[in-house]
Parts: C-alpha cells; sequence; structure tokens
C-alpha cells in the first residue's frame, strides 16, 4: 500500500503519533507503534489548523466535509469515499429535562439520522477516504453492527467489494442491513473481541494485505472522524461547548475523540476557552472502562460481554484507558446501567423527545438519569447526550414491553366502550 505523504499534501496531517510514548511514523496503513506497541493517532499541523475560520466551516457543504480543513483526508471533494453523513439534529430536550429534575438546558445529539442510522458513517467516511487514497482495494471490518453496515453501504456506493465481519449473534436487523448492500458478510461464532482478533490476523496474511479494516490497519483515519460529532455540536451551540457531555462508551474511542474535538476547537480559537466535563456510559454486562474508573484504577480488566446492549459489548475496550484519562481531566463520571433500565432508557427518550434510540442510546439516557439522581452531573448545568443509533435497528430491545395500547372492534360503540371517546 502507498506509504508516503504525498496523498495527504493537501491536508493538514503531517504524521502518526504513538499515544503512549510520542514516536511519529508516516502517515500510512499503520495503527500500532513499533516502539511500544501502543495505539497511533493522527498529527497535525498546528500552523495549519490555525488558518481554519469559522467562515471558512460556515461555507462548507451541509456534512461532514464542512470539517476537511480539520481532518486527515478530504479536502478534494473527488477523493472522498462517502455517503456525505453529519449535520445531524440537535435536538432540544425540555420534556425529558422537566422528568429528570435538570434545570439547565438539556439537548440529544440524534445521530440516527446519518445514512445508515448511526454515527459510524462518520468515521467510515474518513477511514475509507484514507484507504482509497492509499490504494486499498476492498473494505472490511470487524463490526458490532453499526459499523458492518456502514461499511457495507459505502462499499456499494463506490464500486468496491467488501467482506464484513460480525458476531454470528448480532441483532437480526443489523445482520439484513449489512447484507442487503451485496458484499460479503461473515458471521463468526464468538464475541466482538474474537471478531477483531480475527480480523487483526487477517491483515497479515497476503490474501487480505489489499484491504482497508477500518478500525484495523487505517485505524488511526477512523477514529477522526469521530471528532466531526464534537464540531457539530459545537457549532449548532453557536460556536461555544456545552458544560457537560453524555456519551456512550463501547472501546470508549467516541469519548476520547468528542473530548479531543473540544480541545482542537478552543486551541484553534473557533470557540472560547471554557469548561467541560465528560461523562462516559456503558452497560452492566459490559463495563470494564467504568467499573475500572469506580476502583480509582487504570488497570482495565477484560470481560465476557453480555446483555442487549450490543453494539457496546467490546470486553476488552481498545481505548479504555484514554477515556478513563479524559473523563478524569475534565471532571466527569462513568456508570453503567442493566438491562432493565437500558428499556426503560429507550421508552423514556423517546416519550420525551421523540427520539427512538437503539440500545446504546438507552444506555446514555438511563445513565444520564442515573448520574442526576447519585449528584454526579450538575442540573443546573447546560449538558449534550449522545444516541450513536435508530432503535429500529434494535426493535427486539422493547417488542415485549411496547404495544398496541387498546384492542377495539372498527365500530364506534367498541371505541366508546375502550374509554376512547371520553
Amino acid at each position: 500500500m502507498t506509504s508516503t505523504l504525498s496523498v495527504f499534501t493537501d491536508s493538514p496531517a503531517r504524521h502518526l503519533v504513538c499515544r503512549g510514548c510520542g514516536a511519529q511514523f508516516p502517515l500510512a496503513a499503520q495503527h500500532a507503534c513499533y516502539e511500544c506497541f501502543g495505539p497511533l493517532e493522527v498529527g497535525y499541523d498546528a500552523e495549519a489548523l490555525a488558518r481554519v475560520t469559522r467562515e471558512q466551516i460556515e461555507a462548507g457543504p451541509q456534512n461532514i466535509w464542512r470539517y476537511a480543513p480539520l481532518l486527515p483526508v478530504g479536502t478534494d471533494p473527488a477523493s472522498r469515499v462517502t455517503l456525505d453523513p453529519g449535520l445531524t439534529p440537535l435536538v432540544k430536550a425540555d420534556l425529558l429535562a422537566k422528568e429528570l429534575g435538570i434545570t439547565g438546558q438539556l439537548w440529544v445529539k440524534d445521530d440516527s439520522a446519518n445514512p445508515t442510522h448511526s454515527f459510524k458513517d462518520r468515521v467510515v467516511s474518513v477511514a475509507l477516504t484514507a484507504a482509497k487514497a492509499l490504494g486499498f482495494t476492498r473494505y472490511s471490518c470487524a463490526s458490532t453492527g453499526n459499523l458492518a453496515n456502514s461499511v457495507a453501504a459505502h462499499a456499494a456506493r463506490a464500486g468496491v467489494p467488501s467482506t464484513v465481519f460480525i458476531p454470528a449473534d448480532l441483532e437480526p436487523g443489523k445482520v439484513v442491513m449489512s447484507a442487503v448492500y451485496g458484499g460479503d458478510v461473515v458471521a463468526i461464532e464468538g464475541s466482538y473481541d474474537d471478531v477483531n482478533r480475527l480480523c487483526s490476523e487477517l491483515t497479515e496474511t497476503d490474501e487480505f494485505e489489499d484491504t482497508a479494516f477500518v478500525n484495523v490497519n487505517v485505524r488511526p483515519f477512523y477514529a477522526e472522524g469521530s471528532k466531526t460529532l464534537g464540531y457539530e455540536v459545537a457549532e449548532q451551540l453557536g460556536w461555544r461547548i456545552p458544560a457537560q457531555v453524555v456519551i456512550p462508551m463501547a472501546s470508549g474511542e467516541l469519548l476520547t475523540k468528542i473530548d479531543k474535538a473540544f480541545s482542537e476547537l478552543v486551541e484553534i480559537g473557533l470557540v472560547p476557552d471554557t469548561e467541560w466535563a465528560v461523562f462516559g456510559a456503558q452497560s452492566a454486562g459490559c463495563n470494564p472502562i467504568a467499573v475500572a474508573l469506580h476502583k480509582g484504577t487504570d488497570e482495565i480488566v477484560p470481560v465476557k460481554p453480555t446483555g442487549i446492549a450490543k453494539s457496546l459489548n467490546i470486553g476488552d475496550p481498545a481505548a479504555g484507558v484514554y477515556a478513563l484519562e479524559s473523563v478524569r481531566r475534565t471532571g466527569g463520571w462513568m456508570e453503567y446501567v442493566d438491562d432493565e433500565e437500558i428499556r426503560a432508557g429507550i421508552e423514556l427518550l423517546a416519550r420525551t423527545t421523540g427520539v427512538f434510540a437503539e440500545t446504546a442510546g438507552g444506555v446514555t439516557a438511563a445513565v444520564l438519569k442515573k448520574l442526576v439522581e447519585s449528584g454526579k452531573l450538575d442540573p443546573a448545568k447546560e449538558t449534550v447526550i449522545f444516541n450513536t443509533g435508530d432503535g429500529l435497528k434494535t426493535l427486539d430491545a422493547v417488542a415485549g414491553t411496547v404495544g398496541p395500547s387498546h384492542r377495539v372492534k372498527p365500530s364506534l360503540k367498541s371505541v366508546r366502550e375502550a374509554g376512547l371517546l371520553s
């Protein structure tokens, strides 16, 4: 694969840098440090970023590519592999706030409005645009569902073959939504962590040398796409950062990148330098990051995931330690909730905001409730919570708890007897 800076000449990205030891490497298909085996992320030219203005961003397209001057790829529209996600609704949640006793402004950033109905369209657009620049000719991923949906859809639009790998027990809706685009869908008899390990091994084989695994060999670029959620929230709030954010956690990467986006906006001077607190939300069936925080340690003990929030079921979270750092540095907290609380969170969010979230959104809403009740989150401060996927993908989660409130015959008498005319 191409591994020279030349394919990124119009980009503010300059190198890959280890999050552990700080070692630098060329912009290439590499995700681990050769010195300490730590994870890599994209390093930027600070002067290039500092030249970006609000006016430049606001004049851009109505999708994530308005932030191309802040991303490692995508400055040239012809270079993009994309479904043009982004600029999803920021929903004012007054009824939810009232029910939970929140007096400050409360918002729901609803990323179910993306083309394949999850935030993964953001990361995939950035990752596959990098993959195209690096010369890859097949697209792939290890996925708990939403990522597979997005990779398959992006590949279909680009006319590139795809092979996505998923756990065999995934929700049926997510399996169908990956398969319908015509690529290969490989169901693995194991957990997501088993799937991820297999994909890491496949990247080292000759048969997959031309394949971009978006969350393995091009992961540094993939992760940068999450920053656009932070950029958008700040822009939609009138170029300011909310005092508190509540973010679902699987690997922990989304949380760290939203935090990073806020920091970059302050450093560039696009938003005022204010404080914010980051809160993480996990399922009780897969909560290794939150447990580590509660124990006051950096040691994240891998777990075997259980529970209905399958999109968050990463038992060995790659960015967990960095999520801990973000939460501690900003004065936030992490909580976890069980399946019944998740179902109640889905219904609470739907009933008060009109947003039907998948199980990860139910986790976030339920954790928000728990944070308010415990006093960890300040109810007087402006807060944004993130819904990362559509409830239509996880219908089974609430299918047994909601349904018709009345059953009547097709007559006025039957309607009256049911009390619907009183």
